[in-house]
């Protein structure tokens, strides 16, 4: 039989990791509003699932460090476990341990998670709260984080990688999550920047100053960095919970599917008006395309003009992409196309197919956005859709003129199947405008000028944007009414599911756009 003392130490080295900085630390940081490292992880897992890796890891002195207290754990929790079953692997920091602070043997417990996600093949998520890199031990910090920005970018496209931001994310550990699929923040208690008058104590993590650069707001409405935003704690990682039903376990694995329950649809045709210029809530319109409860918005605060969403149709997963009528007309701009086109290429990494409904007016005109890049940002939904080789399913609903109906996965793009509602219309331009461009002299040589306006809208109309043009062009593959619509897209989605497409070990990465 062993003696007693190997156990007492291993127990007791293990107690002083699991209190992390002591009783006083973890009460201020529940006085802050924010749960400990180890209580997040036992919301974010199902119960009795988590195993702990590289528990006693602490820090070391060397000549080119200054010396700093040794806990174990050096302020990082690291492990694998289970959410609904399913395994992901899952680092979280400890800000009641020198503020969260990345030294060298905190990221190498980091590293080695991430490493061990690679070859399980399965999700990693990214508990960040931390005070930056670990002034006290110089450079071996900043090269903690080298290692983990390129773990970051070789998992990409390969594991979903989520991360969580639950307090401070400053300097240059912003660029990690940034790296990652999705950012998840909680209101009022997380924060990021690279630089701001909101400084963060390395030693003690405490803020120094004020900043209203970088909180939740900020990165959900203006700055497109965080993709979900959720009050407190629970509710946040209760949404990565959420989230990970919709994907699947890497790059190789077939996506999730859900046995669904259907509520009676709305009346779509209800929902959106045959008069063009009236617009509506697209949300309206996947809601009742989408199984019961099922549609995870992304980015819902930012580039509203755009919809984005994971959501199940008769059980599969999908991704949808929607002009929004109630915003800019649903005309796309700079934002819309980068956030679109970001979700197009995670999709694609991970076969996950994609329906987009178009509504869309063209892109939104402006010297702002001229100056701003919107040629380039533009090219970036084309490219993302032209090089998506999941199934790719479009409906337009109503409006599909010029460069931005291409742009909506067009046939000529690459999509696989078209429909199109009986009211839709596919032209370079509005019938009014190109009338009054093609016929302005005839017009005003009239008699009766808004008669023979009108007739030739109507003459334009049938002649070149009636989507029977198109279809009988090849462009539209069906015409279809809206009460057809959902189950047009679930048939659709069904046959392509065997679609054949570059099943390689990495086709490409996620690269933030």
């Amino acid at each position: 039989m062993w003696e007693i003392h190997y156990k007492d130490e291993l127990l007791r080295k293990r107690a002083e990791a699991y209190i992390g900085g002591g009783e006083k630390k973890i009460i201020r940081q529940h006085e802050k509003g924010k749960l400990t490292a180890r209580e997040r992880l036992k919301i974010l897992l199902d119960e009795e699932s988590f195993v702990e890796i590289n528990t006693l890891i602490q820090s070391h002195e060397r000549d080119t460090c200054l010396p700093t207290e040794h806990i174990p754990g050096d302020g990082v929790v690291t492990g694998y476990g289970a959410v609904n079953g399913k395994c992901i692997c899952v680092a979280a920091e400890d800000f009641t341990v020198h503020g969260g602070t990345l030294g060298e043997y905190h990221s190498r417990k980091i590293i080695a998670i991430m490493d061990l996600a690679m070859k399980m093949r399965v999700p990693f998520v990214m508990l960040n709260d931390s005070g930056g890199a670990r002034i006290e031990e110089g450079v071996c910090s900043l090269n903690g984080y080298s290692g983990i920005f390129m773990r970051n970018t070789k998992a990409s496209g390969v594991i979903p990688q989520i991360a969580v931001i639950m307090g401070p994310c400053a300097g240059g550990a912003c660029y990690s999550p940034a790296i990652c699929d999705f950012v998840f923040m909680v209101d009022r208690t997380s924060y990021m920047f690279i630089t701001g008058p909101k400084v963060i104590s390395a030693t003690t993590g405490e803020t120094i100053g004020e900043n209203d650069l970088g909180g939740s707001d900020i990165h959900s409405e203006i700055s497109g960095v965080a993709h979900f935003h959720y009050p407190d704690d629970k509710s946040c990682l209760m949404g990565v919970r959420k989230l990970l039903d919709y994907l699947p376990m890497n790059n190789q694995t077939p996506i999730p599917f859900q046995k669904s329950f259907c509520a009676p649809r709305n009346l779509l045709e209800e929902l959106v008006s045959d008069n063009k210029r009236r617009p509506y809530d697209i949300h309206d319109v996947i809601q009742s395309l989408a199984d019961d409860s099922s549609v995870m918005e992304v980015q819902r605060d930012f580039a509203r003009n755009i919809v984005v969403a994971f959501a199940r149709i008769a059980g599969r997963t999908c991704g949808i992409i929607a002009n929004q009528p109630e915003n800019l007309a649903g005309s796309l701009d700079i934002d819309a196309s980068d956030k679109a086109a970001r979700f197009v290429r995670f999709c694609d990494c991970f076969g996950i197919p994609l329906v987009v409904l178009v509504d869309v007016p063209g892109f939104w005109p402006s010297k702002n956005q001229e100056y701003g890049g919107i040629i380039r940002h533009g090219a970036k939904l084309l490219y993302a859709f032209s090089e998506a080789s999941v199934p790719k399913i479009t409906v337009i609903l109503r409006k599909a003129y010029g460069g931005a109906y291409i742009a909506m996965n067009s046939k000529g793009m690459g999509a696989d199947i078209v429909f199109a509602w009986p009211i839709a219309e596919l032209a370079v331009m509005g019938e009014e405008a190109a009338v009054n461009i093609i016929y302005r002299k005839q017009i005003e040589q009239s008699s009766e000028p808004e008669k023979e306006c009108e007739r030739l809208v109507e003459e334009y109309r049938n002649k070149f944007v009636s989507p029977y043009i198109s279809t009988s062009n090849g462009y539209i593959d069906e015409i279809i009414l809206p009460e057809e619509t959902r189950e047009r897209i679930s048939s659709a989605l069904t046959a392509l599911e065997n679609k054949q497409r570059n099943r390689s070990d990495k086709s490409h990465g996620n690269i933030p756009l």
